[in-house]
C-alpha cells in the first residue's frame, strides 16, 4: 500500500514513522509548503519530500493520503486528494465545522474512495478494556464517568493551535478524543454544559469543563487543559452500581516531574505515551490499512468523527453562551 503523509509538523512525523516500519505500507513521500520540514521528515524516515500535494500526485501515485495538516485545511486536501482518486486518512478533528466534515465525508463517498478519521483513544488498550468493562456489565448500572485529558499548550506552525477559529481549541482539538470514547461506549448524548477559560480570556492557554448527560441517565464529565506546565497526562473514572474503574496515566511513570522545558526541546504537540511495544498509533494506522485490504468496516467511522465533532461544537456553543445545549435526538449525518 503506497502512502503519502501531508503535513511535516508532529503529528506528520508519528504517521510517517509508523508506515515507515509498517510491514505492508510502502511511504512514497511526505509533503509540506514549509520545504525544509518536508526534507528534515523524508531524510529521517527514509522518503522522499515534495513542496505540494500535486507534486506528489505526479512523481508518486500513492493509493492512500494521509492529511497531518492543522485542522482548518482538513477539508480543502481531503477533497483534492479524493478529487485524485486516493483513499484519506485524516487526523481528528476531522474537520472545523458540521458542513465541512460532511463535504469531506461526501466528496469521498462520491469518488469511491475511503475515509479514515484518526480517533487514536480507542486503540488504547486501558481505554479500550474500559470500555469492555462497562459493555459486559461488571460495574452494573453507570451512574458517572469522568475524563481527563490536561497538556502543555500545543505550538504550531503560526500559532494556528492558539486560533480558535483554526483549531477550535480545547474543546474541539484535545478533549474531541474523549467526548468521542465517551459516545463510544455510553451512546448519544443528550445535553452539554461548559465552561472555558478562553471564553473569558483569550490571550491564556485554554482551561475548560465539560457535563454531558446521555440519553440512558448516565453522567459524564469531562476536562481538558492546555495550561501544564510540561508533558501530558489522563485520567478516567467510572462509577456504577457494580464497583469503580479508575485509570491515570502517571501511575505507569516510575519518576515524575512538572518541569517546564525549554520552547527549543518541546516538541509542537504533546502526545500521550505508551508502554507497549507497538504504539497505539501504529495499530490505528495498521487498523486502517487492513480496512483498506479487507474492505472491511473501521472501528471508527467518518460518521463518527461528525458526531464527535457535533458535541465539541456543542460544547464551544455553551462555553460561550453559558448556556447549556441540547443535542436533538434526530440529529445525525444525513
Amino acid at each position: 500500500m503506497k502512502v503519502a503523509v501531508i503535513g511535516a509538523g508532529g503529528m506528520g512525523r508519528i504517521h510517517a514513522e509508523a508506515y515507515r516500519d509498517h510491514p505492508r505500507a510502502e511511504l512514497v513521500g511526505v509533503a509540506d509548503a514549509r520545504e525544509e520540514e518536508a526534507a528534515a521528515l523524508a531524510a529521517a524516515v527514509g522518503t522522499r519530500a515534495y513542496a505540494s500535494l500535486e507534486a506528489l500526485m505526479q512523481a508518486e501515485d500513492p493509493d492512500v493520503v494521509d492529511i497531518c495538516l492543522p485542522t482548518f485545511l482538513h477539508r480543502e486536501y481531503a477533497l483534492r486528494a479524493a478529487a485524485f482518486g486516493k483513499h484519506v486518512v485524516c487526523e481528528k478533528p476531522i474537520a472545523g465545522s458540521l458542513q465541512d466534515a460532511e463535504d469531506m465525508i461526501e466528496a469521498c463517498g462520491k469518488a469511491g474512495v475511503r475515509l479514515f478519521v484518526g480517533h487514536v483513544l480507542r486503540f488504547f488498550p486501558e481505554y479500550a478494556a474500559a470500555r469492555d468493562t462497562v459493555l459486559d456489565g461488571s460495574l452494573g448500572r453507570i451512574a458517572t464517568v469522568r475524563t481527563e485529558r490536561l497538556s502543555v499548550a500545543p505550538r504550531g506552525a503560526g500559532g494556528w493551535y492558539a486560533d480558535a477559529a483554526k483549531s477550535g481549541g480545547v474543546l474541539l482539538d484535545l478533549m474531541i478524543h474523549d467526548f468521542d470514547w465517551l459516545r463510544w461506549t455510553f451512546g448519544e448524548v443528550e445535553r452539554v454544559y461548559a465552561r472555558s477559560l478562553a471564553a473569558a480570556r483569550s490571550d491564556v492557554p485554554d482551561h475548560a469543563f465539560v457535563s454531558l448527560r446521555f440519553r440512558d441517565g448516565t453522567i459524564g464529565y469531562a476536562c481538558g487543559s492546555w495550561t501544564y506546565p510540561d508533558g501530558f497526562a489522563t485520567r478516567l473514572e467510572i462509577a456504577g452500581t457494580g464497583g469503580i474503574l479508575a485509570h491515570d496515566s502517571d501511575d505507569s511513570a516510575t519518576n515524575r516531574h512538572s518541569l517546564r522545558a525549554a520552547e527549543a526541546d518541546r516538541p509542537s504537540v504533546q502526545v500521550p505515551r505508551s508502554p507497549l511495544f507497538r504504539s497505539p498509533y501504529e495499530e490505528e494506522l495498521d487498523h486502517f490499512i487492513r480496512c483498506l485490504e479487507t474492505g472491511g468496516e473501521p472501528l471508527v467511522t467518518a460518521e463518527d468523527a461528525w458526531h464527535a465533532l457535533r458535541i465539541g461544537l456543542a460544547a464551544r456553543r455553551s462555553a460561550m453562551t453559558g448556556e447549556a445545549i441540547a443535542l436533538p435526538k434526530e440529529g445525525g449525518f444525513r
